[in-house]
């Protein structure tokens, strides 16, 4: 269980929509919340598209800031490569003592080692496929389908 005197971390919510479920994103925050004050909130993905409409109607009730990347090429992640310069961002600017990662997706791996290796806590919040090398990257790991609500 998390521990109740962490509440002065400054977290980044950073949330991968096109690699997570809207379903669970309440719940996702509150665990969130638990590990420290939700400084920022962020979601990135191609807000034009109607697989994200479930994703799109979640954002302004919990204040999370869409950050838009239109599909020009099928197949790219352009919303992965955003999320990562984001995070080395915040990073850099000292703006933030943890990030959680909202996605699955392994090639988030390395930027959550990098994040661990100037010292900020990373929390992971990914399905139970997720790869162990992404699980293994993240000081803390939560498996979506483990939280209630």
């Amino acid at each position: 269980m998390p521990n109740p005197l962490s509440k002065q971390q400054k977290l980044a919510v950073l949330i991968d929509a096109e690699n997570a479920s809207p379903a669970r994103l309440r719940a996702i925050l509150r665990r969130a919340a638990c590990y420290g004050v939700l400084a920022i909130k962020r979601a990135y993905g191609d807000w034009s598209t109607p697989r994200l409409q479930r994703f799109k109607a979640l954002l302004l009730r919990h204040a999370i800031e869409p950050v838009q990347l239109f599909s020009y090429t099928k197949g790219k992640n352009a919303a992965d490569i955003a999320l990562s310069l984001d995070a080395m961002d915040l990073m850099h600017m000292g703006q933030v003592t943890g990030v959680c990662l909202v996605s699955s997706d392994s090639d988030f791996t390395p930027v959550a080692m990098r994040l661990r290796r100037e010292d900020l806590r990373v929390y992971g919040f990914g399905e139970r496929q997720t790869p162990a090398a992404f699980v293994a990257a993240c000081s803390t790991f939560i498996y979506t389908d483990s939280l209630v609500g």
